[in-house]
């Protein structure tokens, strides 16, 4: 859907011929958006956005990464020339997304421009490409990206810890700030084209981590997805970083993230489990964190690529021409195949000994086989590189000088650029393709080899094979790569085994004609329907969906730097106002009030959970108030309780969850649901102290009406793992008894049926309509899942009520919630309570004053 900001950058200027010389035309800072703008400023700012749709029909697409998809050449009479980098993944992607959706790049190109030609190069890109670049100081972006980047975060992500200066090197604070303020110029690129209500931003990869929370907290409704195209470690791993919950909340402030395997997700959602506190939900197939009442959702589905691409090219005369040299200098020899750019992670040092071995186990290979490894350059820069290519340049040579003769060389290292159609030429002639990479987000090598071994009617003239006989292929990939799991028929190896890698280059040249056809089969099949195409519509697709309830919640962001995120909630759920409540109060006659206690009365968390003087006091205050009827409703005991509230002595108590009423310090405690004998303890009670022995940190608290199982101190995940197998168990064990097992945060509670907090509100509402007082005042607050009951209740219960009766339900804290009203702490319900005091004390007041 074409900006408004974005169409009257297009009015400004022509699409012709560049021409660098003319007036500079600046881009607007930030753009036009529909609706309200306010508090623009990046440290104050909460929320821009419409609530209004837009009338524009065209979709658009933000693509931001890295690196823009083109190429930049200078001529030789200064002037820059751009063009399409066809093998950019982000250009690719745009296959998938359909020709009514409009695409926008946004990224550094990766030749340096001269400061003075940035703003004529900017609005040339835009004109011509819909591309707006962003410039980095040199500094800057060397701190950014050979720093943060590639010492830091690209080799954590690959399970490489900084133990030593030489493996990545120390945290460096500097380089972190370099990260953010990278992302900081990111974010204000897309700013200036972006419409809030009407685009969708993809970011794509690790190098713009905290970008989605800049713009998240200028757009708290912008539509906007993250993939990342590396590796996400374990929590162990990830843990290790300094800056760990930074990049995490980042990530959340995302609607959809997306990863190329379930193992990246499961990494992903363990780190936010473990360090956040934050549990994911699957529901119909649909994996989502609820994160300040967003659901953040999650992507697993590896990228494709770009099948017309490669075909194109292997139709070239070039592509031809290579194919019938290399079969010509490989004739009579059998070729492995390795492409791999020349870093630590790739395993080509691991791949070259695998091949070493093999000639040494099976010398009825030697003069037979030959493996060719391509190396492309490496992305990175520094020590470990260096090694690698010395590492690699020595073993290439001990095997040649151990096993080459004339007219045989064991190993073909090109350590040169290849052109696109002599790679595709190596694949076409290869018999089969080695991967050994330790460790790879993705790695699409074995895709293109699939598609290059289909071949076409002109590649199979050159090879003298039939077009009629079905193609074949063999793959020997790394399981430590993201495309392993696409593979099914390709042999998995570990590549830390040198002898069962070459056991395995062994097993594929010996594999028989028919199977290699139908492992190339099964391959070719899945790549050529899973391609980028398909991936990036199906991200597209996910996207919308994730982002389909934006208006109609409500937003507001809070939080400061890095910390910022946003609430999003009903429409209806709204804050309590104390002069709406207070006003409210002073109008009814009949009262009811019901408060829980833990998280409501006292902080949660607190060390100390005995009630303090102030709320004791405010409690008392409101008893005196004949027209009120005040109940503490807590899921502790009767004990504890009359203990902590002897001096409340008009005050009813609710304690375990409703099981025991008392409606004043003078009555009997009464039990709300008959239950005719607690044996069911003595099943439960063994189960629960088995499941406590075996998870450190658990604990059983046995209370008169309840059994719980509190593993909050317990390692998170394994206690979570527990609590649903217990869960399960005490369902099966306690199948024919009358009670029900429920499962909450940190908690699995065995009770009797039909006990809740809401039993307690309906009986209170009964109680005074069969005293002939009909409530036409209803506070209820609470702060979890168990007062949801009483929310419930008191919002249906218009029977009970007055026609014109006020009810109050408020929750603790800003969530999804029955409850139409919040407030933010139990300070502010203290306040608030002090405030319907007042209003109690003042006719009191009134009346004693001396009459004149």
């Amino acid at each position: 859907m074409v900006s408004r900001s974005y169409s009257n950058l297009l009015d400004l200027t022509s699409c012709g011929s560049p021409s660098f010389g003319r007036e500079k035309k600046r881009l607007p800072r930030v753009a036009t958006v529909a609706g309200v703008l306010s508090e623009l400023d990046d440290e104050t700012s909460n929320s821009v956005g419409s609530d209004t749709p837009s009338s524009v029909s065209q979709e658009r697409m933000i693509i931001v990464g890295n690196q823009l998809p083109l190429r930049a050449h200078r001529k030789d009479n200064g002037t820059w020339e751009f063009t399409w980098d066809e093998d950019s993944l982000l250009l690719q992607l745009k296959d998938g997304l359909g020709d009514d959706v409009e695409n926008v790049y946004i990224g550094c190109l990766k030749e340096e421009i001269e400061p003075s030609e940035q703003d004529d190069v900017a609005q040339y890109l835009l004109d011509n490409f819909k591309c707006v670049p962003t410039f980095l100081p040199p500094e800057l972006f060397t701190k950014f990206y050979h720093g943060f980047c590639k010492q830091h975060l690209w080799p954590l992500f690959h399970y490489m810890l900084p133990l030593s200066p030489d493996l990545g090197g120390r945290f460096d604070r500097s380089l972190w700030q370099a990260y953010v303020s990278v992302n900081k110029i990111f974010a204000d690129k897309v700013m200036e084209v972006i419409s809030p209500d009407d685009d969708f931003v993809w970011v794509h990869d690790y190098h713009l981590m905290v970008l989605p929370t800049f713009l998240r907290k200028r757009f708290n409704r912008v539509r906007l997805g993250f993939f990342l195209h590396s590796p996400f470690p374990s929590s162990e791993i990830y843990r290790t970083l300094p800056v760990r919950d930074e990049l995490l909340r980042a990530l959340l402030n995302s609607d959809l993230i997306g990863f190329h395997t379930f193992d990246y997700a499961r990494h992903f959602l363990s780190c936010c489990s473990r360090m956040l506190g934050i549990s994911y939900q699957s529901k119909r197939g649909y994996i989502g964190l609820e994160y300040y009442g967003r659901t953040v959702s999650i992507k697993i589905l590896p990228v494709g690529i770009h099948i017309g691409q490669l075909q194109s090219v292997m139709s070239h005369p070039e592509t031809e021409n290579k194919v019938a040299e290399l079969k010509n200098q490989f004739r009579d020899q059998t070729v492995l195949l390795g492409v791999d750019d020349m870093d630590i992670f790739k395993g080509i040092s691991l791949k070259l000994l695998a091949m070493e071995q093999l000639l040494l186990q099976h010398p009825d290979k030697r003069g037979r086989v030959v493996l060719v490894q391509i190396a492309n350059p490496a992305r990175g820069r520094g020590k470990d590189v260096q090694e690698v290519q010395s590492e690699t340049y020595a073993t290439v040579k001990r095997i040649n000088d151990t096993f080459g003769r004339p007219g045989y060389t064991p190993v073909v290292l090109i350590d040169t650029p290849l052109q696109s159609y002599e790679r595709i030429a190596y694949y076409v002639i290869a018999e089969c393709c080695l991967v050994t990479a330790v460790r790879d987000g993705m790695n699409l090598i074995p895709y293109e080899y699939i598609i290059c071994r289909q071949g076409n009617e002109k590649i199979d003239e050159i090879l003298g094979t039939d077009p009629l006989t079905q193609k074949r292929s063999m793959l020997v990939v790394s399981e430590f790569i993201g495309c392993s799991p696409s593979l099914s028929g390709a042999i998995r190896v570990n590549p830390w085994n040198i002898d069962a890698v070459a056991e395995a280059m062994d097993s594929a040249l010996m594999v028989p004609e028919a199977e290699k056809q139908m492992r190339h089969e099964k391959h070719y099949r899945y790549v050529s329907t899973h391609d980028v195409a398909y991936w990036a519509r199906s991200f597209l697709q996910d996207l919308e969906r994730a982002c389909r309830d934006h208006l109609r919640r409500r937003c507001w962001g809070i939080g400061f730097g890095l910390g910022f995120r946003v609430i999003a909630l009903d429409p209806n759920f709204r804050k309590l106002s104390v002069e709406h409540i207070v006003s409210a109060y002073k109008r009814t006659k009949h009262r009811a009030i019901l408060l829980d206690y833990d998280g409501t009365m006292v902080q949660p968390g607190s060390m100390s959970t005995t009630p303090n003087a102030e709320a004791v006091s405010l409690l008392n205050s409101l008893c005196k108030d004949t027209k009120n009827c005040v109940f503490i409703v807590s899921g502790r005991e009767r004990k504890t309780l009359t203990e902590w509230f002897s001096s409340c002595e008009r005050m009813g108590i609710a304690a375990e969850h409703g099981y025991f009423v008392r409606t004043n310090q003078n009555a009997e405690w009464e039990a709300c649901v008959a239950v005719s004998d607690f044996e069911w303890k003595q099943i439960a009670e063994p189960v629960m102290q088995l499941y406590t022995e075996t998870t450190d940190g658990s604990n059983i608290e046995t209370k008169e009406s309840a059994l719980v199982w509190n593993y909050e101190y317990a390692d998170r995940d394994f206690g979570s793992c527990q609590a649903k197998e217990l869960f399960d168990h005490l369902e099966s064990v306690l199948a024919n008894e009358p009670v029900s097992v429920k499962s909450s945060p940190n908690i699995v509670e065995v009770k009797p049926q039909g006990v809740s907090k809401g039993i307690v509100a309906e009986r209170l509402l009964l109680t005074m309509q069969q005293k002939g007082v009909t409530p036409d005042f209803v506070l209820c607050i609470g702060d979890d899942r168990s007062d949801e009951d009483m929310f419930g209740v008191i919002m249906n219960a218009r029977a009970s009520l007055s026609p014109v009766a006020e009810v109050f339900p408020c929750t603790v804290g800003q969530k999804p919630s029955k409850a139409k009203y919040y407030l933010e702490d139990t300070s502010e319900i203290l306040r608030m309570l002090q405030g319907l005091v007042n209003a109690s004390e003042l006719p009191t007041r009134i009346s004693s004053l001396p009459s004149h």
